[in-house]
């Protein structure tokens, strides 16, 4: 890959000179004359090295090094300046710069500094590469008193071995909760394998489930584990259960009771000692009611259920929650203004946590870096106020609806760009806009 550097320095002979030189030499550089000029050239492209000059019209370059750094820990960068003392060499190096040249410089030297420091930005990469792979972070679900109660129950729960049952709405985190009471049971270092029952009909869940010897149906041109004998040991985690199939669930009621069970086609009896973790967006003993679920396996699963809040419920989190996403896409922007924080807290968030990590996202990518502002919300602002108390009486299937069709009109009817935005399925999307229509 040809290194990408990007030159701020005031003096035109010094631009003209650096870059005729590096572009022979098999550099991409790219030039700025002032601290404004260098921060816009980061919105349309990334480098892997910045020559600065400290001197310039709008500021000091010494001043830009922290954020640089912080945004960019990777990067190369060289300062370079005509006030050669060791003052202020010093300063630039705590300040995060790698190395510090006078002026005049000689180009060969320069080129020679900035060959070991993109070797040390490689480093830095692969480091923080590594890092981010094997860094276990916390979970953080928020400090309000409902869900410190929640907590509290799930902390209970991963001390047993019993079935837990999740409840609450799309998005609110129930998978993550899942991982959280896995991580701190006792089966922490056996897998954690899940499986999304909304997906999947029949035949190709219970293959999924159960697994299938070659032939067993037309598709299955080869033996194949589910995720049954995968989960041994360490626990199954079985989201949107409430969507399974009545004929699966009277098989996997037996599985649950005597954890033996057989792939699909095939006679051996097998076994598998996991750990169930159920989790549900539907009200499930209306579900038993309808003929929809079945009783006994209601009861089987129902042993430690956890009721998971909706996000508008306790808004008080979002702060918290807020700057624990941020933090986890890296930095990548400010914590959020006043202004912007009460844009946020006014908002009903339908698709809960998981639409505020995607809107959050989403403002990182539109900001550039840059402190969050209300463009880079587009729709949050004209969009689903919270309820006052006096209104609590909507639906959700209605704020649901509002809330899609607003993100489908402003991505202009590009439906896989709404879906990913609102964090579902292009199928889903087309499910629910065919429920709307139908209403």
């Amino acid at each position: 890959m040809i290194p990408n550097i990007l030159l701020v320095d005031d003096d035109p002979s010094t631009r003209f000179g650096f870059s005729k030189y590096f572009s022979k030499t098999g550099y991409t550089i790219s030039t700025a004359s002032s601290l404004a000029e260098g921060r816009n050239a980061f919105l349309s492209q990334p480098f892997e090295a910045i020559l600065l000059d400290l001197k310039l019209p709008d500021g000091n370059g010494l001043d830009w090094i922290p954020e640089l750094r912080e945004k960019y820990p990777e990067m190369a960068i060289i300062v370079i300046t005509g006030a050669g003392d060791i003052p202020i060499a010093v300063e630039a190096m705590r300040r995060g710069a790698d190395h510090f040249l006078t002026k005049p410089v000689k180009l060969t030297e320069l080129e020679v500094f900035l060959q070991k420091s993109l070797e040390l930005g490689s480093l830095k990469r692969i480091n923080l590469a590594q890092q981010r792979l094997t860094r276990k972070e916390e979970s953080f679900f928020g400090e309000s008193p409902v869900i410190k109660k929640m907590m509290g129950i799930a902390s209970l729960a991963s001390e047993t071995d019993s079935p837990v049952l999740l409840l609450g709405e799309t998005g609110v985190g129930k998978g993550v909760l899942a991982h959280w009471i896995h991580e701190h049971g006792s089966r922490a270092s056996a897998p954690f394998v899940e499986l999304n029952c909304s997906g999947l009909r029949g035949e190709l869940l219970a293959s999924e489930l159960f697994g299938h010897t070659k032939g067993a149906f037309t598709s299955a041109v080869k033996d194949r584990q589910g995720i049954l004998e995968v989960a041994d040991g360490g626990t199954l985690f079985l989201d949107e259960i409430g969507d399974m199939d009545l004929g699966i669930q009277s098989q996997f009621l037996k599985v649950i009771e005597e954890k033996h069970y057989r792939r699909l086609g095939e006679v051996i009896v097998r076994r598998s000692d996991f750990r169930l973790i159920c989790a549900s967006n539907k009200d499930l003993p209306t579900e038993v009611k309808q003929g929809k679920f079945r009783n006994d396996l209601f009861f089987r699963i129902n042993v430690f259920p956890i009721h998971i809040p909706p996000l508008r419920d306790r808004i008080g989190d979002l702060k918290g929650l807020v700057r624990h996403l941020i933090k986890r896409m890296g930095n990548y922007f400010q914590e959020p203004s006043y202004d912007i924080m009460q844009l946020l807290e006014n908002y009903s968030w339908p698709g809960n946590i998981r639409e505020l990590r995607n809107v959050l996202e989403r403002a990182r990518l539109l900001s550039h870096g840059e402190p969050l502002a209300i463009e880079h919300l587009p729709g949050l602002a004209s969009s689903h106020p919270l309820p006052e108390e006096s209104s609590r009486s909507f639906q959700l299937d209605d704020l649901e609806e509002d809330h899609i069709k607003s993100v489908v009109n402003h991505f202009g009817g590009d439906t896989q760009k709404a879906a990913e935005a609102l964090g579902i399925s292009r199928a889903s999307l087309y499910r629910k806009l065919k429920k709307f229509t139908e209403k």
